[in-house]
């Protein structure tokens, strides 16, 4: 008998849906096949490595955890779970892998071990290595794996031989070839080492740790546990110093030079056949940066482009990158001069387009608002983008795949929705969710023609989720409105709770049934459900993006309210009782909103929040509010546990839930507890909830289902529902 699962319990259960799921792909150049990774069922959290065959549609397991560990249970080292907490990564199995250029062979590790698959031939098997393993990668020509192990990067041929060191660490604080926190954490660069395209020499970064401040992680439930060690760059305090190093076959090592007083921050490397390896250094402000070629023989840096914003410079996927005959492909932000929409209001944070640009000529304008580049031809570049400034119709919550070329756009994707793609050769594989379908539907394209498709083994939620994406107010804030399954008009007023992440790079309004799942469960529970992607959340325009800069607080709450208001002119929303949950970014807009607006919030639940913004990290927080030693003013403002942050209205005390993973190396719960401490000191009542061994992900089943399950009763309780 099936066992019946609560939501609650299934959304746990499930990883949120994802498990199951293909994803991961890399196409073959010849067309001939496609790997990835997915695990057997919804419930199973072990994924394997596939191939298909898009001739035959026929599938078949390249790589079984289950085989090749002989049942026995994973370990992870430090260093990988520190990866995977980076990666948001909550499955197990085979997590990761990367492949030779032809997708011939794979290399992957399991439990620190090295393993390597012949894609052909369908074979799997362990090299016998240094350990343990990190990230290892085949060589171009398939030749040889490189990884790194105990600090050090290593080489081992491909059939198990020769195996060696080509850097070794110099310092206790020294690694190799490994991505240090904030590249990970921040600039979406999880690999710290590059093969040349013949397969001779790599690209190596080397980070050493030793300015870097160190803290303390303990688990107050097992007392008798050493605290573990973390080395944190908390804005302001010192970064990690990287280098990097051409480290040849032959024991050759070529010291790569760039002004790194200047740009300390190695934000991308690109090294393909089309051209010299290409990096991309970022100033510690992040409002300059360059994109840099490297001479391979002198490792001396020429500077191909240079950027500056005066409030900062994102980075995005894919880019930079070099065509097949040699131009640099970037993202660039346009300020200005973008035609607005009919009844666009001047100012609402439209002005300025993100395009694509190919050498110096940009080929995209503010029709698209280009969020990264998929795959780079002689004819064309695949990219996802969602609607620009000067979009005939908004498209809320939708981004699509499209090719830009010399002679124009073409979209790719064809149906409302959000839309991804890998692409190599003939094949693409084209990745859509809907809001009308629950979960991903993958298909393979040959030429722009159904060739196959790569089954879901995730199981169909609970519950359906009904959305009404929107915009309100003035600015047309993006907005998400969910109801009560089987709400009719006549019903009455429903009381409300904003549901947010509401800060930057966390976009919440999309045109996706699983993204909206939790929201809707909690609509089912008797509420209004509103999500507003305010100012700073990603999709729309440069301007919207960086309005919150020096401002975070007042921006992304203001927003809130707008919606809010807003949206009550349309919907039954009760507006004497209005709660707001949020986890991460999501829970700092929640303490701000019971703190600084306790007139329009009267209940708060609180999850992970950063409070004292001198304690995050220097890339993020410094990009929005500048350096803390310099701009102290503005951090203070910007905090929850200084005055400015408990400015609310002292006779408007509001009900405040704080949750936090004392495990968490993101944000540490020092955040939660300094709020506590002044909330207290400020004579204010509010909950802790403590979570014992949790990080930032809260992957844990029974943890998850009950976090859904005690916030439900604290919202019911403090706002008065039945």
């Amino acid at each position: 008998m099936t066992e019946e699962l609560s939501f609650p319990r299934q959304h746990a259960r499930t990883q949120r849906f994802s498990l199951g799921s293909p994803r991961a792909f890399t196409v073959s150049p010849d067309g001939e096949r496609v790997a990835f990774l997915r695990s057997r069922s919804g419930t199973d959290a072990s994924n394997l490595l596939w191939i298909l065959d898009p001739e035959s549609g026929q599938e078949r397991i390249a790589a079984d955890p289950a085989a090749l560990l002989a049942g026995a249970g994973e370990e992870l080292s430090a260093q990988e779970r520190a990866r995977r907490e980076r990666s948001r990564e909550g499955s197990s199995g085979v997590v990761g892998y990367a492949v030779d250029q032809a997708v011939e062979l794979a290399a992957f590790a399991l439990s620190g071990r090295l393993f390597v698959a012949e894609l052909r031939a369908g074979t799997a098997r362990e090299l016998t290595t240094a350990g343990p393993v990190v990230d290892p990668r085949p060589s171009p020509d398939g030749r040889r794996v490189a990884y790194g192990a105990g600090g050090a990067l290593r080489v081992v041929d491909a059939d198990g031989g020769n195996d060696r060191a080509l850097a070794e660490p110099d310092g206790d604080e020294v690694t190799w070839g490994l991505a240090e926190f904030i590249a990970q954490e921040e600039m979406s660069r999880s690999r710290g080492f590059w093969w040349s395209p013949d397969g001779e020499r790599l690209l190596a970064a080397r980070v050493d740790e030793t300015p870097v401040q160190r803290w303390w992680i303990a688990d107050p439930a097992h007392p008798g546990r050493r605290p573990a060690e973390i080395a944190y760059p908390a804005a302001g305090t010192a970064n990690a110093v990287v280098t990097l190093a051409l480290v040849g076959l032959d024991g050759s090592r070529v010291d790569v030079e760039w002004d790194r007083e200047r740009y300390p921050y190695l934000a991308q490397v690109h090294w393909s056949a089309a051209g010299p390896p290409v990096l991309l250094v970022q100033a510690r402000d992040q409002r300059s940066q360059l994109f840099l070629s490297v001479d391979t023989d002198s490792g001396r840096t020429h500077p191909v482009h240079a950027e500056e914003d005066q409030d900062w410079l994102d980075l995005f996927p894919g880019v930079p990158a070099w065509t097949p005959d040699g131009k640099l492909v970037r993202i660039a932000d346009i300020k200005g001069g973008a035609k607005l929409p009919e009844g666009v209001v001047a100012g609402d944070g439209r002005a300025g387009a993100r395009v694509l640009v190919v050498g110096d000529r940009p080929l995209t304008g503010a029709q698209l608002h280009i969020r990264a580049v998929l795959d780079i031809t002689a004819d064309d570049v695949l990219v996802s983008a969602s609607a620009g400034a000067a979009a005939d119709t908004p498209e809320i919550g939708e981004i699509h795949v499209y090719r830009v070329g010399e002679h124009g756009v073409t979209r790719v994707s064809d149906e409302p929705g959000v839309h991804s793609a890998v692409r190599s050769g003939p094949l693409t594989v084209l990745t859509s969710a809907t809001l009308e379908t629950a979960g991903a539907r993958v298909r393979v394209l040959r030429d722009d023609k159904p060739a196959a498709v790569i089954t879901s083994y995730a199981q169909q939620p609970a519950l359906r989720a009904v959305v009404r994406l929107t915009e309100a107010g003035e600015r047309r804030i993006p907005a998400a409105v969910l109801l009560p399954t089987g709400y009719r008009e006549g019903d009455g007023p429903l009381p409300v709770l904003m549901d947010p992440y509401g800060g930057p790079h966390g976009q919440r309004v999309v045109s996706a049934h699983n993204a909206h799942l939790v929201s809707q469960w909690f609509a089912d529970q008797g509420f209004a459900v509103i999500v507003a992607d305010g100012r700073g959340t990603p999709g729309r325009s440069p301007a919207w993006e960086k309005s919150v800069v020096g401002n975070l607080a007042g921006i992304t709450l203001d927003d809130q309210v707008d919606a809010l208001h807003a949206l009550a002119g349309s919907y039954p929303l009760d507006l004497d009782r209005v709660g707001i949950r949020g986890w991460s970014y999501g829970g700092y807009l929640s303490a701000l909103a019971v703190l600084r607006r306790p007139d329009v919030f009267h209940a708060g639940v609180v999850g992970a929040p950063v409070t004292d913004l001198r304690l995050y990290d220097t890339h993020y927080q410094e990009r929005y509010l500048g350096h803390p030693d310099e701009h102290p003013e503005v951090y203070a403002a910007n905090s929850l546990v200084t005055d400015e942050g408990l400015s609310g209205a002292a006779d408007q005390v509001r009900p405040m839930m704080i949750i936090h993973g004392l495990a968490d190396d993101n944000v540490l719960v020092a955040h939660s507890l300094r709020l506590s401490s002044a909330l207290l000191a400020a004579g204010r009542p509010h909950e802790v909830l403590p979570l014992s061994g949790v990080t930032h992900m809260t992957p844990q089943e029974e943890v998850a289902e009950n976090l859904l399950l005690l916030q439900v009763a604290f919202l019911k309780r403090t706002l008065g529902v039945a």
